[in-house]
């Protein structure tokens, strides 16, 4: 049965690769340049080197009439950016607590990144989606044709970087379309006290309480409450911040593994080598389909000339 559904496979194996080729390949190219991010945010924390007191400084300094509404910490920048969303409004230097004109070159290729990854950088959303569909189809049809057998050759090199790492490579887009769907197998959030919504200072102070604010990622307004972001022990942890102190919000599994900062260096190196070998896929797959082509057309132009 494999074998006479083989062509057919290989047939839907190939032109939906080559159909969503370009936008795999900002897909899959930006999320290698963001697989580094994990790690370089967890590699340059620095213990002890935001807490309360210098955090409202900044605040009181950058932000007297208490307009902001989130705080986002880069440790590999050494900046806290004071705004109303990711990675807006001020951004001030963590060790001196003035403002620079902007982030680094670095937080900013982090950030166009993302954009590229998440929607193209244009409002595009739906064809990333759709792209990342592909890729679990191209994975799954993969499986349905059999066990390859490996050689040293572009098509074998394909093969074994499609087998090895199998797993891997299906839960990478799998993950991806649950992020985009909102699953995220977390289960009902914890019960939180009524309570009028806290302001930013007052979540500052609440969450530097019992929290090094040097590992905080990001803390801001969401669903009527603020939630932090904060890494322990390598993994990007989410708390609810309440007047009584941060609440552990339930793992969201897939957002860890997509991301890769559930194992701070391992986990981003995980999904440093699993780009690297998406990549080499959907090259080594246009490659074998351009020879194949050109010598198709090669075989057809010398078969004319004889005739």
């Amino acid at each position: 049965m494999v074998a006479a559904m083989k062509p057919l496979y290989l047939k839907l194996h190939r032109w939906i690769a080559l159909a969503f080729a370009l936008p795999l390949l900002a897909v899959l190219a930006s999320g290698l340049v963001l697989s580094f991010e994990p790690w370089a945010i967890d590699a340059s924390i620095v213990p002890g080197s935001l807490d309360v007191a210098r955090a409202g400084k900044m605040l009181d300094k950058h932000d007297p009439r208490g307009q902001a509404r989130a705080l986002v910490v880069r440790s590999y920048d050494g900046t806290v950016s004071l705004g109303a969303g990711r990675g807006g409004g001020v951004v001030v230097d963590l060790a001196t607590g003035e403002a620079r004109e902007s982030a680094s070159v670095l937080a900013q290729t982090f950030g166009l990144m993302r954009g590229l990854h998440e929607r193209l950088l244009l409002d595009l959303g739906w064809l990333v989606i759709a792209s990342t569909a592909a890729m679990l189809a191209i994975s799954l049809i993969g499986i349905l044709m059999g066990w390859p057998r490996f050689s040293n050759t572009v098509s074998g090199w394909h093969k074994a970087m499609a087998w090895l790492p199998l797993p891997l490579i299906v839960l990478s887009p799998l993950t991806g379309l649950f992020l985009a769907f909102g699953i995220n197998f977390a289960g009902p959030p914890p019960e939180l006290p009524q309570a009028p919504p806290l302001k930013l200072r007052e979540a500052v102070d609440t969450l530097g309480a019992d929290r090094d604010l040097s590992a905080l990622v990001w803390l801001r307004p969401q669903g009527g409450r603020y939630l932090a972001r904060i890494v322990e022990g390598g993994e990007f942890r989410v708390y609810a911040v309440t007047r009584d102190g941060a609440v552990p919000m339930p793992r969201n599994l897939p957002r860890l593994f997509h991301e890769g900062n559930f194992a701070g260096a391992w986990s981003a190196l995980m999904n440093v080598a699993l780009s690297f070998a998406m990549l080499g896929l959907l090259g080594t797959g246009v490659w074998i389909w351009a020879k194949r082509r050109l010598m198709r057309r090669n075989l057809r132009r010398q078969r004319a000339s004889h005739a």
